[in-house]
């Protein structure tokens, strides 16, 4: 019989498993994540995040995420936080500037004197083919259809897809149905998180995600950079801006077209555990 020792952590309320595996002795398949991700009968969790023994020189980890139904994803912003916060705490590095290498490269995670984390999210991309999403051209709108009505949309990527749908009030939005049916619309041919987002000004916007093979999470922090990067390009939102989600707030900050957008929130631990297989 095998153990595995996990911490369940979260950001914002999005909340993730995180192991160890520095020494490569676990292997994960998708029925075992989708059964401990369940909140009845397993632990319960929106992500998988695995420490793993970095494979590229500039890099300290390997940070490697899998959705709640066992898939493998590129990108997960509140899973970093919690991911640096980890590292961290179990002094399995003395940095206080991590870089970890992911399926999109390696991204830098800073840990701040309040407890919080700023992730260096990449640059943003809008063409229609890195999203990927069925396009003649870029365009700050897109019409999109669903269920025989036109949504005025934006996209682009975080290293994962996303799709922003402007709303008048992000609580009456009908995210539940309108969420899956856009996640795998016919466009997105690797489907795509859907952001339903509500513009206060233009420093200030809530926001909620239903998440790619997760469903609505409490906060997503690719989601909110995705928000801040489209909104900013439609001429909606100023560089710096903050995204309140059912979770709490997340402050971006995109300096220009060609740099990194940045994210900064909290992360917090929650309680750790063992599995035995």
């Amino acid at each position: 019989m095998s153990v595995i020792a996990f911490t369940k952590m979260h950001g914002l309320g999005n909340d993730f498993m995180v192991i160890d595996n520095l020494d490569g002795q676990h292997e994960f398949n998708a029925q075992q994540i989708s059964m401990w991700s369940d909140r009845h009968t397993g632990i319960g969790f929106d992500q998988l995040l695995v420490v793993e023994a970095s494979s590229v020189p500039d890099a300290e980890f390997n940070y490697r995420i899998f959705n709640a139904d066992g898939g493998e994803v590129e990108h997960c912003g509140n899973g970093a936080r919690c991911f640096a916060r980890f590292v961290s705490d179990r002094n399995l590095t003395s940095s206080c500037q991590i870089r970890v290498n992911t399926p999109l490269g390696v991204i830098t995670l800073k840990l701040q004197d309040d407890g919080q984390v700023t992730v260096l999210m990449g640059v943003p991309q809008f063409e229609p083919e890195h999203i990927p999403f069925i396009a003649e051209a870029r365009q700050s709108f897109y019409d999109l259809t669903v269920n025989d009505q036109i949504f005025k949309v934006g996209t682009g990527s975080i290293g994962n897809p996303h799709v922003l749908l402007r709303v008048d009030d992000v609580m009456r939005a009908d995210v539940q149905t309108l969420g899956p049916l856009i996640e795998n619309h016919a466009r997105f041919p690797n489907r795509v998180n859907v952001g339903f987002m509500q513009l206060i000004d233009r420093q200030t916007l809530h926001l909620r995600v239903f998440e790619r093979g997760v469903g609505e999470t409490r906060a997503c922090g690719t989601g909110a950079c995705a928000a801040v990067a489209i909104a900013h390009q439609q001429g909606l939102l100023d560089k710096t801006a903050f995204v309140t989600l059912p979770g709490g707030q997340l402050k971006i900050h995109w300096p220009n077209v060609q740099a990194s957008i940045e994210m900064t929130g909290p992360c917090s631990t929650v309680f750790e555990g063992q599995l035995r297989m």
